[in-house]
């Protein structure tokens, strides 16, 4: 069983918002991790594992961009992304997690949670939508429902978007402009500004209760957007490939009698595919 032990939390006022990353690196990195993803999720499929992965942040901090650089790489059979809002009236009549526990992946299956159940203890704490000592309540509950995905055999991933308060205006003002991003902008972006302070303190707070050593939180520096998606995929990377053998698949031998009847196979590949000589 996974111990809920503390991990050290991370704090926003500990992050470096100048980290930038020049494009060269980034495309050579994006495309090196893109592929470590297409080994992971084989792997994963043909090894009966799972995997979540959540991502949290300021409003316009590079969470989509992050996802679908994520996405591009890996197949849609199984991968699937659960871009989390208000709940509807079906589940305000039960339990907050119930939600979050029918999309967890199944085995073979990798899943993103565009923001998550941490709703609880950030947005409906902040704009007063339930009573303080329900949100105080959550972060037991959260940690325990961690620890019961992690117990069941699903990796874990937990991600924090960082971005100051000027580079957020900047990012909306880009996305007014931008007649394709503008539907990514509500009354609500601009409000929510009013209460980052409040905000801020959520997030800390919600750091503190919810890092544990077998759930920790990543925290990245988003204001350089590159920068923020080559770590959060570095860190997605880091967790699921570990100890996971992420050898290719081995074609069986129906496929590859087939293969060799209508197709011309040379000894060369033969071996590659089977390891041994003809």
């Amino acid at each position: 069983m996974a111990a809920n032990k503390k991990a050290k939390s991370p704090r926003l006022s500990d992050v470096d918002l100048s980290r930038k990353l020049s494009k060269e690196d980034y495309d050579e990195k994006l495309l090196a991790l893109q592929q470590k993803l297409i080994q992971i999720q084989q792997a994963y499929l043909f090894q009966n594992r799972s995997a979540a992965i959540v991502f949290e942040g300021w409003d316009a901090a590079g969470k989509g961009g992050t996802i679908r650089r994520i996405s591009m790489a890996l197949d849609p059979r199984s991968f699937k992304v659960w871009p989390i809002g208000a709940p509807r009236p079906y589940y305000l009549d039960r339990h907050y997690l119930v939600r979050f526990m029918e999309r967890l992946p199944p085995r073979g299956a990798i899943t993103a949670f565009d923001r998550s159940w941490y709703g609880r203890v950030l947005v409906e704490r902040v704009e007063e939508l339930i009573p303080e000592d329900r949100w105080q309540a959550a972060y037991r509950d959260i940690v325990e429902f961690e620890r019961l995905i992690i117990d069941d055999g699903t990796r874990l991933v937990k991600i924090f978007f960082h971005i100051s308060q000027d580079e957020q205006l900047e990012r909306f003002q880009e996305r007014l402009k931008d007649p394709l991003k503008r539907w990514k902008l509500s009354y609500e972006d601009f409000r929510n500004r009013g209460k980052w302070d409040q905000y801020y303190e959520a997030i800390d707070e919600m750091f503190e209760k919810t890092s544990t050593a077998s759930a920790p939180w990543t925290l990245i520096a988003a204001n350089n957007k590159k920068y923020a998606r080559i770590s959060a995929m570095e860190a997605v990377v880091d967790c699921l490939e570990k100890d996971i053998d992420l050898s290719p698949q081995q074609i069986s031998s129906d496929v590859l009698s087939a293969a060799r009847e209508h197709l011309d196979i040379s000894a060369d590949l033969i071996e590659a595919l089977t390891g041994r000589k003809e």
